[in-house]
């Protein structure tokens, strides 16, 4: 197994493992601001919507991450992002009203009316952006080894 493939494969599995921690965080966060309480319903449906986000998001970015480093037309951070969804229909489902957003996340993430968009691996689960950190490197290192970025160029 290549660096890279090790490193995607510890990336996918943390963030398989956090994602519906990090759906009961935000359904948690959102609810104690809007009523500083959380039913045992909501609970029920936030628990729910996390393993939903694994079932559906985790086999996603991990196709993304054991997939050929040329053929990885986006990010797992921009996968992740849409995971929000899971977060959102909970919330909205128990009434919760949409926050007041600026009018670039408005623009940018429709969807989020939370204002749950994860702009990092940490935003997720702090354990992950060591993660995403060495993923992104043996990623980087590969591209160079195949593509010999900067060699043969001499600066000025």
């Amino acid at each position: 197994m290549s660096a890279v493939e090790e490193e995607a494969t510890a990336l996918a599995d943390a963030i398989e493992a956090a994602l519906p921690i990090w759906v009961l965080r935000c359904v948690h966060r959102i609810m104690n601001a809007w009523s500083g309480d959380i039913p045992d319903e909501v609970e029920h449906l936030a628990f729910e919507a996390g393993q939903r986000a694994v079932v559906e998001v985790g086999p996603l970015v991990r196709q993304l991450l054991m997939s050929d480093i040329d053929d990885q037309a986006s990010t797992p951070l921009a996968i992740l992002r849409g995971a929000v969804a899971y977060p959102t229909q909970v919330l909205r489902l128990a009434g919760v009203p949409p926050i007041e957003r600026d009018q670039f996340s408005v623009q940018v993430f429709p969807e989020d009316l939370y204002g749950l968009t994860p702009t990092s691996f940490a935003d997720i689960d702090p354990s992950l952006h060591q993660l995403g950190m060495a993923w992104g490197a043996a990623k980087a290192m590969e591209h160079k080894r195949r593509h010999g970025v900067g060699e043969g160029r001499s600066a000025g």
